[in-house]
């Protein structure tokens, strides 16, 4: 029988991944096959680590569809030889792969844990380690012979939050993020203080399925008092643009100008897909609640509810690559699939 967990640690870049030359003061990129001997503290958790980096470590800025495939194919092909993962990313698209990852992966029964840092792992005052460690420790969680976190998760400054309902709010403090609409599900502090309920839980074990196809026709568009008529309807007549994520005001609220809603109604009516967000940083769309809403609802805009935009434009890029009929398709954007929303 078993006795420690196995956990895959994947480097696909960013600051954590970076140590100081401490001659030159330079930025060098930290050699993970020699993890355990940097950072020992790790040798006192009770699992078997193993590193894996990409050829060419990226900036997360430079993050995109194709990374993201290379990336869950690692994850696939060592699926059934690890109980868990810790990605190492850049913080500044780590929300946006951890919302990706969710949907690309039906059926996770382990965990995927992103985890990155505001400061490299060589400097004196980092966050990297403690990041790195407590990361794994709650990745090698098991009870009863199966993984507590079986969700793709982001790991950060004491807090472990569901993947999908994360947004990045700092970027300067360690405390970079948050989850504006659900709590977290870890708590570090003396003891690790896990919140058992609000975990995905799987009632039957089935085999992973990844849709590595994400549709990159999609744009985001962010509503402000002025937008003018020329440049929504040249957002609305993007040559090949299948869906929109519209960040609206308030409770997914717009201008109720003719012009405007004709505009929205036109792109609707011929095929377009357009998500109802809000720009506030917690909350939900509830459209109808208002009149500046009403008709948003009434010519058929899709309710984001209370989804982050990162997770919205993911989930577009998602569903975009399935078939299905426009019924099916706003059914399935308002439904909860990985625990992204509340429905």
């Amino acid at each position: 029988m078993q006795s420690k967990s196995k956990i895959l640690l994947i480097y696909t870049g960013g600051t954590i991944g970076m140590s100081k030359d401490f001659e030159t003061g330079a930025l060098v990129a930290f050699n993970f096959s020699q993890l355990l001997q940097q950072v020992p503290e790790l040798k006192l958790i009770d699992c078997e680590i193993e590193t894996v980096s990409f050829e060419i470590p990226i900036d997360s800025s430079n993050m995109n569809p194709e990374i993201l495939g290379t990336l869950a194919a690692m994850i696939e092909k060592n699926y059934a030889l690890f109980d868990g993962f810790v990605v190492l990313h850049g913080s500044d698209t780590m929300a946006y792969t951890a919302s990706a990852l969710s949907f690309m992966f039906e059926n996770l029964a382990k965990p995927v844990i992103l985890t990155g840092s505001q400061l490299p792992i060589g400097d004196l005052r980092t966050d990297a380690k403690e990041n790195l460690i407590t990361a794994i420790q709650v990745a090698s969680l098991r009870e009863a012979g199966r993984s507590v976190i079986q969700e793709v998760c982001l790991y950060f400054e004491y807090k472990l939050y569901r993947g999908n309902r994360t947004t990045k709010v700092n970027a300067e403090h360690f405390q970079a993020f948050n989850s504006p609409n659900y709590p977290c599900l870890v708590e570090s502090g003396v003891h690790l203080k896990s919140n058992v309920a609000l975990l995905l839980q799987k009632e039957f074990n089935s085999e992973l399925k990844v849709q590595y196809a994400l549709d990159t026709n999609v744009a985001i568009l962010k509503l402000f008092p002025g937008i003018s008529e020329a440049v929504l309807s040249a957002m609305l007549s993007i040559k090949g643009l299948k869906g929109i994520v519209l960040e609206t005001y308030g409770s997914g609220n717009a201008p109720t100008e003719e012009w405007f809603l004709n505009l929205i109604r036109k792109a609707i009516n011929n095929g377009l897909y357009i998500v109802n967000v809000t720009q506030c940083s917690a909350g939900s769309v509830m459209m109808g609640q208002y009149e500046t809403s009403t008709e948003l609802k009434n010519i058929g805009l899709i309710s984001g509810k209370d989804i982050t935009t990162e997770a919205a434009i993911t989930k577009l890029m998602y569903l975009l690559s399935q078939d299905k009929s426009p019924a099916e398709f706003k059914i399935s954007f308002e439904k909860s699939l990985r625990g992204e929303l509340t429905e």
